[in-house]
């Protein structure tokens, strides 16, 4: 039962607010020792105790540069182990070679939803297949810039009419956020991902 054990480990490692908290300031970069120390108002030794327990877990990677050890996350490792916990909880076959079909799925919508010159011809009806669409629209989009709603609407005037629904779209999904009429990519790890819909 290696997967099992895997799974609880995975957890335990997880377990603590202190890690939580640790793995959600390196999902914003990488950061050394001290600086994670200063950040989460802890002593060196506790993040130092903490750090080796989400080693240990293969939850983030380290290096050392001269006497600095410097702190990553292991984003892929995460999530397969969070969806490890899912499809063995509702005992789910693995899926064989899900990258495969998934990139396949992918070029297909880009052939049948875009012209040659890149606009869209309709928005998908389907799921899976809208959010490869909106995704591959908001990739086109710079991050950290924030955008006027008139510059989003000319933006996505450029692929399709109804500005208004794919702008609508963009927000339900999570692939931006807006505030009072500043629209602003959210990081991709918020965003809705097509490939993790059933």
């Amino acid at each position: 039962m290696m997967q099992l054990e895997k799974i609880v480990a995975y957890h335990k490692a997880l377990a603590d607010p202190t890690r939580l908290r640790m793995l959600l300031l390196l999902a914003q970069g990488e950061l050394h020792g001290q600086a994670l120390a200063e950040r989460l108002n802890l002593s060196q030794p506790t993040v130092t105790h903490h750090a080796s327990k989400l080693r240990e877990a293969a939850l983030i990677k380290e290096r050392r540069e001269k006497n600095t050890v410097y702190f990553t996350l292991n984003p892929s490792f995460i999530r397969e182990n969070a969806q490890a916990s899912v499809d063995f909880i509702f005992n789910r076959e693995e899926v064989a070679d899900m990258g495969d079909v998934n990139e396949t799925l992918k070029a297909s919508v880009m052939r049948n939803f875009f012209s040659k010159d890149g606009r869209l011809r309709q928005i998908p009806a389907q799921y899976k297949k809208k959010l490869i669409v909106l995704g591959h629209l908001v990739e086109q989009l710079e991050f950290g810039r924030k955008y006027t709603e008139k510059e989003i609407n000319t933006f996505i005037k450029q692929y399709h009419e109804d500005f208004a629904t794919i702008r609508r779209e963009f927000i339900m999904h999570q692939f931006m956020y807006r505030e009072e009429e500043i629209y602003e990519l959210n990081p991709k790890e918020m965003w809705t991902r097509w490939d993790q819909v059933k």
